[in-house]
Formats: structure tokens, sequence, C-alpha cells
């Protein structure tokens, strides 16, 4: 009999001991990922040129969004106009082309923007992608932000 009573209390300490959820403590799907999207604001992002590139995501994340939507979305020439048009430097971009080595329409497009010479604003789109991924990254060693061959934004 002091067995189950034994038994009886534990089960009742787990079962009070149980952890609560504080309503101020942010939930796991509120965590902030390079792929998830943010809640729709009423107030268009803006360009904060003295910012980080974390303060600029939100204006990056808004302009790929905004082409991803469009019939140009799968033309990197498009971003690269949209980014420009947003204020960011084309002399800071890199883009991959749009085509593969065989002329089949590319599985996803890569864009980036360095920022202040220290990271990295890079975007990828594309059929094989799904949604647009948007991310802040260190700049690489060569001080690009895309790896391998990228097209000459010369337009």
């Amino acid at each position: 009999m002091a067995v189950a009573v034994v038994i009886g209390t534990v089960t009742g300490c787990t079962d009070s001991a149980a952890p609560t959820t504080s309503p101020s403590a942010p939930a796991a799907t509120d965590v902030m990922t390079p792929t998830s999207t943010p809640t729709p604001t009423t107030e268009p992002a803006e360009l904060v040129p003295e910012g980080t590139a974390q303060d600029n995501l939100p204006l990056f994340r808004e302009v790929v969004e905004k082409i991803w939507a469009s019939d140009q979305k799968v033309h990197g020439r498009a971003y690269v106009d949209a980014l420009v048009k947003a204020g960011f430097s084309k002399k800071a971009m890199q883009v991959t082309e749009d085509q593969s080595t065989v002329g089949n329409a590319a599985e996803s497009i890569q864009f980036s923007v360095l920022w202040h010479d220290q990271q990295c604003l890079i975007g990828q789109v594309g059929p094989e992608t799904g949604k647009p991924v948007v991310a802040v990254m260190p700049q690489l060693g060569d001080g690009k932000c895309l790896l391998g061959k990228t097209r000459t934004i010369d337009w």
C-alpha cells in the first residue's frame, strides 16, 4: 500500500509541475528564420542607408516578394532593377544567370547586395525554390556575396 501512495504522489507532482507557457514568451513559430515570411505591415519598408544589412532586410524582402508576384519572377534583371529603384547600389550587386548552360530555364536564381563591405543581403527565387528566400549572410573571403560564376550587370 505504501508503494501505491508513493506512485500516486509522484504522479500528482508530475502533473502539477508541468511547465506553463507564459503569454509573453514567444512561441517557436514566432522566431524569424531566413525562410519565414514576416507579418504584413501597413507601412512600406524603407532603405536605412546608415543601418545594417539586417535593418534593410525588410525592404529587400518586400522588393523580392513584389517581383516574385509578377510575371517577371524568373528574370534576375527584374530583381536587380527593382532593388536599384528601391535605393540599393547596383555596383554592390551580383546575380546568377536566368538560364542553365544548356539553355533551360534556371531552377533558381540568386542575387545579392553587398552592404557596407561587411554583410550580404541574399535572395533566391525560382520554380525549385518554392517561395522567395531572403537572408543576411557574411561576405565571402573574396569580398563578394555569391559563389561561382555570376552574370555581368552591364545595363
